[in-house]
Order: C-alpha cells, then sequence, then structure tokens
C-alpha cells in the first residue's frame, strides 16, 4: 500500500509539473539585432523590464598586452552611475519613488540586469533600461566611484571566512581559459585601466545585438511591442562579438594543490573537476549526481558524514555550471581532529559505489521529485521567468527549455547516473585542494 501511494504521489506530482510550468511567449527581433521576449501574465499587476547582456567574467578587457579582469562584473555596478538624460546617482532613486525594485548580477558568461514594477509603469522600466543602453555617461568621476564600491564588495564577500574558496577553485582547475580569473577581478588590474578601455570595453560587448530583452507580466503585448521598439530601434548595432578561448588539457593525474585564507580556523577538502557545459546532457546528468550525493540532510554524503559518523562539520557536493566548462566540487570541514585525506577518502568511496552500483529506484525516484519541485519553484514568480527566458535564449540558444527543461532530467536513467560519474568523477581526473588557515607569520 506504501509504494503504490508513493507511485500516485510522484505521478500527481509530474502531472502538475507539466500543467502548471507551461510558460507562454512571443518572440521578436528589432533590426538592430535586439533579441525581445514578451511574456503576458495579468494575474498581478506587476512588470519586470530586464536586460541579460552575452558578457561576462571570462571576457577580460584592456588589450592583448595588457589584459583586464573584472569588467564585465565592474560594467554591473557602473552602468546604474547614470546617462546623458539621467543625472548621477539618480537611476537607482527613480525606480524606489515610482514604487520599484532593481537589481544586477554578472557571472562568468552573462550580466543580467532587471526591475520590478507597479505594471502602469512599464515605460518608466523600458526608459530606463534604453538609456543604459543607449547612452550611459562613462566618465572618470563614474569609474573613481565603482572602483571603491567593489572594492568594499570583494572585502565584504571574497574576504568573508571560505570567500576565496571559488578562486583558488579557478585558478588550480584552469589554466589557460579565462575561468581561471575570479569573477570580481583583480583590484590592481580595476586600479590600472583606463577610460579608454572602459569606453572600448562598453562598444565592444553592449550592443543590442549581444543582448536580449525580457518583459514579463502584466502588459498587453501589442502595446508592448510598439514601447520596445519606439525606446529600443535608434540603439545602433554593435560589432559582433567573436570569442577564441584556449582549450584546457584534460587532466589524467590527480594535482595536489593548496590555498591559504587568514579569516578561518578550520581547514576543508575540496577535491573539483573540470566538467562539460551546462548546455550537454552529461551536464543535466552531473546536476543528479550533485544531488544525490548532498541534496539535503538525507542525502548520502550528509547522512554518513555528519550525521552518522560524526565525522564533518559540512559536506556538499556542488556542480556550478558554466557555459564553456563546468565546475564539480566536492567540499568538506572536518570535525573536531578528522584529518582531510579521512574526508576525502570517505566521499571517494560513494562516488565509486556510485561508478559501479545503479542507485536504488526509490532514490531515483526522489530525484525526480527534487528536480520536478525545483522546475516548479523556477517559474512561480515572474521575476524566474523573466531570468529563465533571457538565460535560455542567450545561453542556451532554446528558450522553449523553459517549458521542456524538466524533461531532460525524466528521460534521465540510472545507468546513465552510473556511467557519468564513471566517465568524469575519477581521482585522476581532479585537483584535490587543501583550503588551510593562513598562519600567523610573527
Amino acid at each position: 500500500m506504501k509504494k503504490s501511494l508513493f507511485t500516485l504521489a510522484a505521478f500527481v506530482l509530474a502531472g502538475f509539473a507539466t500543467s502548471a510550468q507551461e510558460v507562454e511567449f512571443e518572440e521578436f527581433d528589432l533590426d538592430n539585432g535586439l533579441h525581445v521576449i514578451l511574456h503576458q501574465d495579468n494575474t498581478a499587476p506587476v512588470v519586470i523590464t530586464s536586460v541579460m547582456y552575452n558578457v561576462g567574467g571570462k571576457d577580460v578587457g584592456g588589450t592583448p598586452d595588457a589584459p583586464r579582469t573584472g569588467f564585465a562584473h565592474f560594467f554591473e555596478h557602473l552602468l546604474f552611475e547614470g546617462s546623458e538624460n539621467i543625472e548621477r546617482g539618480e537611476f537607482m532613486k527613480i525606480i524606489p519613488a515610482n514604487g520599484g525594485t532593481f537589481n544586477a548580477n554578472t557571472s562568468q558568461d552573462r550580466t543580467y540586469y532587471y526591475e520590478i514594477f507597479p505594471s502602469n509603469k512599464l515605460e518608466l522600466g523600458l526608459w530606463l533600461e534604453s538609456e543604459r543602453m543607449l547612452h550611459p555617461v562613462i566618465d572618470q568621476v563614474g569609474v573613481d566611484t565603482q572602483n571603491e564600491v567593489v572594492k568594499e564588495e570583494k572585502r565584504q564577500r571574497y574576504d568573508a571566512p571560505y570567500g576565496g574558496i571559488l578562486e583558488a577553485i579557478g585558478s588550480n582547475l584552469f589554466k589557460v581559459h579565462p575561468y581561471k580569473d575570479p569573477n570580481i577581478g583583480y583590484m590592481e588590474d580595476l586600479d590600472a585601466s583606463t577610460l579608454e578601455e572602459f569606453n572600448q570595453y562598453f562598444k565592444d560587448y553592449y550592443g543590442p545585438n549581444n543582448a536580449v530583452l525580457v518583459v514579463a507580466g502584466d502588459i498587453d503585448i501589442n502595446k508592448t511591442k510598439k514601447m520596445v521598439s519606439d525606446y529600443f530601434s535608434e540603439v545602433k548595432r554593435g560589432p559582433e562579438v567573436v570569442r577564441n578561448f584556449p582549450k584546457e588539457t584534460p587532466i589524467t593525474e590527480t594535482i595536489k594543490a593548496q590555498a591559504f585564507d587568514k579569516n578561518i580556523q578550520v581547514p576543508a577538502i575540496i577535491a573539483t573537476y573540470r566538467t562539460p557545459g551546462f548546455g550537454t546532457r552529461d551536464a543535466y546528468v552531473l546536476d543528479m549526481i550533485s544531488s544525490y550525493l548532498s541534496g539535503g540532510k538525507s542525502s548520502v554524503l550528509y547522512k554518513k558524514l555528519v550525521d552518522e559518523q560524526k565525522q564533518a562539520l559540512a559536506v556538499q557536493a556542488v556542480n556550478l555550471g558554466q557555459m564553456d566548462y563546468s565546475v564539480f566540487a566536492l567540499f568538506a570541514i572536518p570535525l573536531g581532529e578528522v584529518d582531510l585525506t579521512t574526508l576525502l577518502t570517505e566521499m571517494d568511496e560513494e562516488i565509486a559505489v556510485m561508478q559501479t552500483e545503479l542507485i536504488s529506484e526509490r532514490d531515483y525516484q526522489k530525484l525526480i521529485n527534487q528536480f520536478e519541485n525545483q522546475f516548479v519553484n523556477s517559474n512561480s514568480s515572474i521575476a524566474g521567468i523573466a531570468s529563465s527566458l533571457a538565460t535560455y535564449y542567450l545561453l542556451y540558444g532554446d528558450v522553449n527549455l523553459i517549458n521542456k527543461e524538466i524533461d531532460i532530467y525524466r528521460s534521465i536513467t540510472r545507468e546513465e547516473i552510473r556511467d557519468v560519474a564513471k566517465k568524469y568523477l575519477s581521482p585522476n581526473q581532479r585537483v584535490e585542494l587543501e583550503y588551510l588557515p593562513q598562519k600567523d607569520e610573527n
């Protein structure tokens, strides 16, 4: 009876995920190359205007002789400075004064700006984003101001306990691809950059043909199309972005490395693997593997190392998706006097089991349920839908993944999980990174 109820519940959830998540959208292009996606949902008087640019931390600025890291993240801040028609500092005042909220974020692969307004302020949102794209003011005052803002962000986030882990992973796992450098960049690069270099970076990457505009929420499709055309058609097309990043040599022997953090007292062990970019089927399988290993307190690694054996304060398996290469990482912080090598051995045991045996049907169904729940939640708000539409278009090349991505996860078999674990997660394919407290030199 329990099995029947479990199966019925899974079936009902699957049906709910299929029907509840159907997102309708309309796409078109302006003559200048700006791709536009509209999603109408009149259930609440809210609208989001968002622009995602195909530029991220991997796109360095400067010159070939003097490349500058961190430019995309710097521009995330700089493009709030103002425009020819918006006074300095007013951008971030106009939005809350009109009942809106806003934010922006940058990854290694893209930069995303958005505003959420009452729907009667749609035109204001479109004007603000068109001003950012059409004629922002990029001057020395703004550069100097945002330089200090970025430095403070680095102090708060990257200089916090364990805040340097991603930088340590990148610098050890990648040798030639720009993923080797932190998304926020090196402060000495930003300090050395010239105003001319910043203006050139904007010209190179922030053209309408290197972006997607998403408008979602309480809109009228035809009226919105006209407003989009009115505000964005005059933006001049930018140069075509051509990328030719160097390829990494596969890792065939274990690489051992150390990194030091002055802000921690307890070390950590991290095993990192260079895996395929997030658009590949194997990347989806690795998502499921990471969830199986550490997706919640009932997961394999948490139950073993934290609950049962009391060897770890924290343990996690993460599949960090990126366009060119993803990063799969095993991470653990020891409890008491437990050795880092012991933690790594214990985690490896569970990987070895996955490489030789099929996970149970019950665990497999639990995984499917987890991903269906994530799928429902990811598109449960207008903001989530707008972000998904932009991401699937710009990075995956298929907007309709917003409706059908869950089918990819459902189609993954237990045999694929075993085979992908065996293909990518062996010790000779990784960097073993000891993340250690920095000793006081005095």
